[in-house]
């Protein structure tokens, strides 16, 4: 699993997950993507059954890039625990997505093979997405300027 080597402090606050993504909202290295349409939680073991899924389905053609990363700590508690001494200890580790970021990329395989590969990744993540081309990307911030 995805996880930091080490971290500045162990435990964070849970934070809020408004707006839209700033950083990260481009292709910049394959052709297709999967880009996010809703905040949310990505958890290290969900980016890994997405990899696998793509890696498994393109057999040994083509990349994949993974443009997210788990570095938030998310604690809880035992169950049946009384209310007090302190916060939970870490349980997992999970990725902050926001909506238009492009979680991950796709190159050196056909188009049919790209999408197929993404739409059976798209089914590990909790989130809603959507698959994209560089050139829909690219499309789409030229018209609005």
């Amino acid at each position: 699993m995805l996880m930091p080597k080490r971290v500045k402090r162990r435990k964070q606050f849970r934070g809020t997950m408004r707006g839209k993504a700033l950083r990260g909202n481009t292709i910049s290295y394959g052709e297709y993507g999967i880009v996010a349409t809703e905040p949310c939680w990505i958890k290290s073991n969900q980016i890994e059954a997405a990899r696998i899924a793509m890696t498994r389905y393109i057999k040994r053609g083509g990349q994949v890039w993974i443009k997210i990363f788990p570095d938030k700590p998310v604690t809880a508690k035992p169950a049946e625990t009384r209310m007090g001494s302190g916060k939970g200890s870490t349980e997992f580790w999970v990725a902050v997505v926001k909506p238009g970021r492009v979680m991950f990329e796709i190159a050196g395989v056909s188009e049919e093979i790209a999408k197929e590969a993404l739409r059976l990744a798209t089914h590990k993540l909790p989130c809603k997405c959507k698959i994209v081309s560089r050139e829909d990307l690219e499309g789409g911030n030229g018209s609005e300027n």
